[in-house]
């Protein structure tokens, strides 16, 4: 039987968008597989009143059983109420693959859908994403569509190399389809290796610095479709110091680069008002329980070391609202 998102207590973006483009900072979308993410992502944003987005794969559904996720989703808005988290809660289809799996989400109580279409050809994005958009609205349910493609490997969506985003196609996309807000490709990319080596320059320092994101096809979507809600994938830091701590445990996650903050802050400044961070939280929870497994190899209590995993990412989530997305004290 379906359920609408509006009776879990779950919002849309709608408001969410505006909000954060008014206000100049971005909203954060994280991923989540398990109970552990999910607690450390609602206290994180909870005790930063930052908005915030649950973003759900495919590949993340299927592995925690649709009925079980949404039962976690609902589970994680009324906690958030307990602790007087008064702060809107969305919950999103990441990288939606088909028509069927949307209409799905939708029954089973997402209030965001995101369907991409950027491995089809453009007529054929269109149309796949303006079926989806006439289902959802029909819902009240907002919907991300995508133009460019993000090198990389996420879950199910892989691309050996990114293809740019055209600006001169953002405008007729927008029109045709009735999307909500539009993912585009300026340079980031999925996963913790975002770029090779030759592609980076080397610092003082010995860190390798990856080429910066493409402002000026940012800057010239702006002026196509001024105001418009724009998306953020494959966004994640790949923060030094938990690669290091991974990798002085027993990891080998050797050249592993991903997009400096900094770039990050600015680009949440302009109209890009939704960034999503999922690697960055993987990097986390890796290098906590690598940490605890060495330095206690007799340890077998799962709560022993994906408790301390779940803190560690909370405090990660306080530090990119604040000081990243711009998200913090907005509610």
């Amino acid at each position: 039987m379906a359920i609408s998102y509006k009776e879990l207590g779950f919002v849309n973006t709608r408001e969410m968008f505006k909000k954060a483009m008014d206000g100049g900072y971005a909203v954060p979308a994280y991923n989540f597989n398990n109970m552990e993410q999910i607690q450390a992502i609602i206290n994180g944003c909870g005790q930063s009143r930052s908005p915030v987005i649950l973003q759900v794969s495919k590949g993340a559904r299927n592995y925690a059983n649709a009925t079980l996720l949404l039962n976690m989703g609902k589970g994680a808005v009324e906690m958030a109420r307990e602790l007087g988290y008064s702060i809107p809660i969305a919950l999103h289809l990441d990288h939606g693959d088909s028509y069927e799996l949307c209409v799905s989400c939708i029954e089973s109580g997402f209030s965001s859908i995101m369907i991409d279409g950027s491995h089809l050809s453009y007529q054929e994005n269109v149309e796949l994403t303006r079926k989806v958009v006439e289902y959802s609205h029909r819902h009240d349910v907002t919907v991300e569509g995508e133009l460019g493609i993000l090198a990389g490997i996420e879950d199910d969506v892989a691309a050996a190399r990114s293809t740019y985003t055209q600006p001169e196609e953002v405008e007729d996309f927008v029109k045709k389809t009735g999307v909500d807000s539009l993912a585009i490709s300026i340079g980031t990319s999925h996963g913790a290796y975002k770029f090779k080596p030759e592609q980076c320059t080397l610092s003082k320092e010995c860190i390798l610095t990856p080429p910066p994101l493409r402002f000026d096809i940012l800057e010239e979507i702006e002026k196509r479709i001024p105001g418009f809600p724009i998306v953020l994938h494959g966004a994640s830091s790949v923060l030094l110091k938990y690669v290091d701590l991974i990798n002085s445990n027993g990891g080998a996650l050797a050249d592993a680069v991903g997009i400096p903050e900094d770039q990050l802050r600015k680009a949440a400044r302009s109209a890009v008002c939704k960034i999503n961070i999922d690697s960055d939280g993987r990097l986390v929870i890796t290098a906590m329980i690598r940490k605890i497994f060495k330095e206690k190899p007799a340890e077998f209590d799962p709560r022993k070391y994906l408790g301390p995993a779940r803190d560690e990412l909370m405090k990660m989530i306080i530090e990119k609202n604040k000081n990243v997305l711009g998200s913090a004290d907005r509610y």
